[in-house]
């Protein structure tokens, strides 16, 4: 149990954050937006209005994105997103796929797509979408994997920019998420 927290207020919303070690030098703020209704809406309908106009497809990861994912297309006025799986499933057919390295996943793995989302991003505007943004690497797979498919990133958006991303001006976020030392 987390003995150390941070608070968060996002979107008008405040969250105590449990800090917790990933390393023996480096601690994050848990920041979990699965279950979290309130949060995740009011995350979404704020992100809705700094998006690029043009977006035509929200593109997530599997499995913290989707939530923020389907609450964005729907104040989009979207009636889809997709999602990049984390392995080809038995259904999928003329998958492609990209290998992802994140600083809160050990090792990498894979982000996938088939061929039914492939041809929904073919040559369509895509917003890449996560709830936090800290090394870049999901978001560098979701973009490698919005190539491969023919779509055109059109923007990089998050809830928090964690770390030294905050200080990026390439990405969409709501607030900065600071790091910790490890105790």
């Amino acid at each position: 149990m987390a003995d150390r927290f941070y608070e968060l207020q996002v979107a008008g919303v405040t969250r105590q954050l449990p800090i917790l070690n990933v390393t023996d030098k480096l601690a994050i703020a848990g920041f979990i937006m699965l279950g979290d209704v309130e949060l995740t809406t009011a995350c979404a309908k704020a992100l809705a209005k700094k998006v690029p106009a043009d977006t035509e497809v929200v593109l997530t990861a599997e499995t913290k994105g989707i939530p923020l994912a389907a609450d964005l297309a729907r104040a989009l006025g979207m009636k889809r997103y997709i999602v990049a799986r984390k392995s080809v499933k038995a259904y999928m057919e003329d998958a492609i796929w990209v290998e992802d390295v994140s600083i809160t996943t050990k090792g990498s793995q894979k982000l996938c797509l088939d061929g039914v989302d492939i041809d929904r991003l073919k040559g369509r505007k895509v917003l890449l979408l996560d709830d936090v943004i800290s090394t870049g690497g999901s978001m560098k797979a979701l973009a490698e994997l919005t190539e491969k498919a023919g779509g055109i990133v059109c923007g990089e958006a998050c809830v928090l920019a964690e770390g030294t991303a905050a200080k990026r001006d390439d990405i969409i976020f709501l607030s900065p998420l600071p790091l910790f030392e490890a105790e």
